[in-house]
């Protein structure tokens, strides 16, 4: 084989063997993202509820036990964005973490 065919061939091979890494790794950020947003899904489902539906938190502002909506993304119907234990208390949820009670 010629030195110039020699060198088209490998530089062929790394340019197909770079994007196979780049579709890999694409493939498994996205598999990674789908599993990540069941993981939040399915904690936001185990919170215990009341016959209603609803969540039964502690609400960290104002220390009382609350039964409230919760959406999909683990945002209590009583968050207020910029409040501290608002704050504190969407990311217990999240992480699974959140006071409730029975």
């Amino acid at each position: 084989m010629s030195d110039r065919l020699e060198r088209i061939l490998r530089r062929k091979f790394r340019e197909a063997g770079r994007q196979y890494a780049r579709a890999r790794d694409a493939y498994q950020e996205g598999r990674d993202d789908e599993e990540n947003g069941r993981a939040e899904e399915d904690v936001v489902r185990a919170l215990p509820r009341d016959d209603e539906g609803r969540a039964k938190l502690v609400c960290r502002r104002e220390a009382e036990r609350r039964a409230v909506h919760v959406d999909a993304d683990g945002t209590p119907a009583c968050f207020e964005a910029g409040h501290p234990d608002c704050e504190g208390c969407l990311a217990d949820v999240r992480d699974s973490i959140v006071e409730t009670w029975e």
